[in-house]
């Protein structure tokens, strides 16, 4: 299965130490997961994603890339493929408009199962998937979805939409598969993280993920003008200066929560924090 990464922060911070220096950052991760990566991160509200279908570990462009990036939002994916063949087209994360999709998972016998998803999505939708993963599909299911409940270009998309959507979107590939997604003996896995550049969401579908909110001790602490009593603690007040969720805790300074098949963790605009 694949790795995942996403960072929501209200001022841009550099990814380095999560993707490239950790003990067990994402490129020493990719070491088990060689088939492709991606890093999706935003400037002027614009995504700019870079992919390959190469490994990360031995990827120049991928440590290059790691080492430059400065976001507030950053969504980066290493792959171990079980649905569709190694290509650039393939790796994560997807892109429409502002929004980006990385997935962790397996919708098993997908190839008989692809018609009856797709009937799902418009064929208006259908056009812009590109390659042949049931990460895509779910994808532009969620899409879908979450255009049912609201207008998916406007900022500030809400979170309560967003959980809404993604609830439905599960349902609906139970339905058509007749799995359990929280069963494990049923091997169907629907792990996920989405963001628009504000709002981030992500979705433990059988696949491990843990958070982080907070810091044992920030070593920025006495030069960043965003320092906060939220950094060190967990926030009285529901708003956050930080979000990451990762697929395993990172060695580090943040505190790491760990999440349960179907739980949903996420930051609306306002960086106010919403579980269910």
């Amino acid at each position: 299965m694949c790795r995942l990464f996403g960072f929501r922060s209200v001022i841009p911070s550099q990814v380095h130490q999560s993707l490239i220096s950790a003990e067990n950052a994402l490129v020493v991760q990719s070491q088990h997961h060689p088939d492709g990566w991606g890093v999706a991160y935003y400037v002027a509200n614009a995504p700019h994603v870079i992919k390959s279908a190469d490994g990360a570990v031995d990827d120049h462009l991928f440590k290059h890339v790691s080492g430059i990036v400065a976001s507030e939002t950053v969504v980066a994916h290493v792959r171990k493929a079980t649905k569709g063949q190694l290509s650039l087209i393939n790796s994560h994360p997807f892109q429409f408009g502002h929004w980006v999709f990385a997935h962790n998972g397996d919708i098993p016998n997908f190839p008989e199962q692809r018609e009856a998803l797709l009937a799902h999505i418009p064929p208006v939708k259908q056009r812009y998937i590109l390659g042949t993963t049931d990460s895509e599909v779910l994808f532009y299911l969620l899409l879908t979805q979450m255009e049912k409940r609201s207008d998916i270009h406007q900022r500030g998309y809400g979170v309560g939409e967003l959980r809404d959507a993604i609830r439905e979107t599960v349902a609906i590939v139970a339905e058509v598969t007749g799995l359990d997604p929280y069963l494990e003996s049923d091997k169907l896995f629907m792990s996920f993280i989405i963001t628009n550049g504000e709002t981030l969401m992500a979705h433990h579908g059988g696949k491990e993920l843990h958070y982080s909110t907070y810091k044992v001790k920030c070593p920025e602490r006495d030069l960043c003008a965003s320092y906060a009593p939220c950094c060190e603690a967990p926030s009285q007040s529901g708003f956050v200066n930080h979000l990451i969720v990762s697929s395993e805790p990172l060695q580090g300074y943040n505190v790491w929560h760990t999440m349960s098949p179907g739980d949903i963790v996420g930051i609306d605009w306002r960086m106010k924090m919403v579980a269910a």
